[in-house]
């Protein structure tokens, strides 16, 4: 069979057709179709959590439950690539039972953790308590270990018993806010992960 130039466009035009009427749900509803995961979601861009890159990703959100990550086209770094951990982000909160279905992650930890000092157990505790106590253990660390001047006399209004390092998962303006918060607490130990 002879195919002219025409005829290849025709068959390609048709096949194009009857492909995009199939995929906006012109077709025979059979078992096997399922509809989008996405379909209703909101949309909510973040940081990825990984690595000090930055790289940008899509969070689709139901009902209060994440139901897909992908990489944020639109994001200067990443330009909707993602690598072997981002792409797994998804499973930090969900995971796939036997039977393939979508369940929570067991693994992930949903409520604030506390263990005593020399003790062998951890207790839940509430967001409030844990503030509280870390508030309160970095004023006294602050307190008791506060230089206002070194042994040469010079002004220095400072601490060395606390450090901090910064979050890559934070973005420019939020890295910049507790910058400004641990320099005003005198912290002179200041380190991120992106150094690395």
């Amino acid at each position: 069979m002879v195919l002219t130039r025409r005829d290849f466009l025709k068959v390609s035009g048709v096949s194009v057709t009857a492909a995009s009427l199939t995929s906006f749900g012109f077709k025979k509803a059979s078992a096997s179709y399922q509809p989008v995961r996405i379909n209703y979601a909101r949309e909510i861009s973040t940081i990825c959590p990984f690595c000090s890159v930055g790289c940008g990703i899509i969070c689709h959100v139901q009902d209060g439950q994440l139901v897909n990550t992908e990489g944020d086209p639109d994001h200067p770094i990443n330009e909707g690539t993602l690598c072997s951990k981002g792409a797994a982000l998804f499973n930090m909160v969900n995971v796939y039972d036997q039977k393939g279905e979508i369940k929570p992650n067991p693994e992930r930890l949903t409520r604030v953790k506390y263990r005593k000092p020399y003790g062998r157990d951890w207790e839940e505790i509430t967001w409030e308590e844990a503030l509280e106590k870390i508030a309160k253990r970095i004023k006294e660390t602050r307190d008791n270990t506060f230089e206002k001047q070194d042994e040469n006399g010079v002004t220095v209004n400072r601490t060395t018993a606390i450090s901090h390092l910064g979050s890559a998962m934070c973005n420019n303006e939020e890295n910049y806010l507790y910058h400004k918060l641990i320099r005003a607490l005198g912290v002179v130990n200041i380190d991120h992960c992106a150094r690395l």
